[in-house]
C-alpha cells in the first residue's frame, strides 16, 4: 500500500464508522441531520491528515480522493437509511 492511499483510506474507514452510529444510535428522524454532520467533519479530517503529511505533491488528488470517498460512503448511507426514516 502507498502511503498515499494510507493517508486517504482512514478517513473512509471513520465515515464508515460514523454512518454506523448514526444509524444505530440516532433517532429515524434525525439520521439526515447528521449525516451532513458527519461529511463535515470528514472532510476537515481529510484536510487534517494531509496537512500533517507535509507533502505538496499530489495534495489536492489526496484531499480529492478522500471527500469523494466519503461521499460515496454517505451516498450509500442514505440510500439505505432513506427506506427507514
Amino acid at each position: 500500500m502507498t502511503w498515499q492511499l494510507a493517508s486517504i483510506l482512514p478517513v473512509w474507514l471513520l465515515a464508515l464508522i460514523a454512518t454506523v452510529v448514526v444509524g444505530v444510535a440516532v433517532p429515524h428522524e434525525h439520521y439526515f441531520t447528521w449525516l451532513p454532520i458527519v461529511l463535515a467533519a470528514s472532510v476537515i479530517l481529510a484536510f487534517g491528515i494531509q496537512l500533517a503529511i507535509q507533502k505538496k505533491e499530489g495534495f489536492v488528488l489526496r484531499v480529492m480522493g478522500s471527500v469523494t470517498g466519503v461521499v460515496v460512503v454517505l451516498g450509500v448511507a442514505t440510500a439505505v437509511l432513506l427506506p427507514i426514516a
